[in-house]
């Protein structure tokens, strides 16, 4: 679901913010209200005015990550977060999504199966506390793919549920594969220099040289 600043919905229905406050005051078209009294309204709202079904199949889901089982009381923060700000703002989840697994890893089940759902324009809205919840790199791009199918991603930006510790354990996982590729280019180099083969046609290599250059001098001083 959509959120509207009075502003945008001004501008929708082509009217002043003040006449949305009026009518939000007569009971014309209420607002909703922030925890801290701030009008809002809802994509379903501005249909429902201008008299457009609102009906649809297209869920909210709420989705919340962490590396680890150790960090089950995070991940439990994370959705409870979550919940609270939908609550706040009256908003019904359809489906909560917790996923424990790297933020490099692009092989998430649960993860992936939504990436999949938004594809098929199954999801209106998806909501995580801090970016690098829904992914640690390329966030940009999963976010343009998700507003070429109409799917917006609320990010919270509560710092909390996003723990220093893992972006140092995905640092060190960075480290380790890139350790790994290098010992497997060195490991690689020593077979290259240890090869019988190589070493046996670099000598028939300079063999067939010293013969030709043999053979000239032999036919120079002849």
């Amino acid at each position: 679901m959509s959120i509207l600043k009075p502003k945008e919905m001004a501008e929708r229905l082509g009217v002043t913010v003040l006449t949305l406050q009026r009518w939000d005051n007569n009971g014309i078209l209420k607002a909703h209200r922030t925890p801290t009294n701030r009008r809002y309204y809802t994509e379903e709202q501005y249909l429902e005015y201008i008299g457009q079904s609102t009906s649809n199949n297209r869920k909210n889901v709420a989705y919340a990550r962490v590396s680890t089982y150790g960090q089950k009381d995070d991940l439990k923060n994370q959705v409870d977060f979550i919940r609270q700000y939908a609550n706040a703002k009256g908003i019904i989840l359809d489906e909560t999504i917790t996923d424990i697994g790297s933020g490099l890893n692009y092989n998430r089940k649960k993860w992936n199966k939504l990436l999949e759902d938004v594809m098929q324009d199954k999801i209106d809205t998806i909501f995580i506390t801090y970016k690098d919840r829904f992914i640690r790199f390329g966030y940009d791009w999963f976010e343009r793919l998700c507003k070429m199918h109409n799917t917006e991603i609320v990010v919270l930006n509560n710092i909390e549920t996003s723990p220093t510790q893992e972006m140092i354990d995905d640092m060190i996982s960075i480290i380790h594969i890139f350790s790994c590729r290098l010992y497997g280019l060195r490991k690689y180099k020593s077979k290259l220099k240890n090869d019988k083969s190589l070493k046996d046609g670099e000598s028939d290599d300079k063999n067939s040289k010293s013969k030709t250059l043999s053979k000239s001098n032999y036919e120079k001083g002849s």
